[in-house]
């Protein structure tokens, strides 16, 4: 995640939550439990009355199947759902404003 946008979380008064990969003996992994720990957003961030999930990702790299799998499953249940880029980042201080 991209430290301009990360910064842009408190000042514009987002809570957030980000949830990355480690590396292990068994390769990267993202310590999550559940049925839907797979493929979960990076990012989940709530400014009431808001709540955003976004992937993120290279300006290059693609979407899996079960990534997009959670991404439309949380929009239909109403959460902003996005896919953020670097090359995105006025767009996304637009989105977080």
């Amino acid at each position: 995640m991209d430290g301009l946008i990360r910064d842009l979380f408190p000042v514009l008064g987002w809570e957030v939550v980000h949830f990355r990969p480690a590396q292990t003996k068994h390769g990267w992994r993202t310590p999550v439990q559940g049925t839907m720990g797979k493929g979960w957003p990076d990012l989940i961030l709530a400014r009431p009355p808001r709540l955003i999930a976004a992937e993120c990702k290279s300006d290059t790299g693609k979407v899996d199947e079960e990534q997009a799998r959670i991404l439309d499953l949380l929009g239909r249940c109403g959460i902003e759902v996005y896919v953020w880029r670097p090359k995105d980042l006025d767009t996304i201080a637009g989105i977080l404003r």
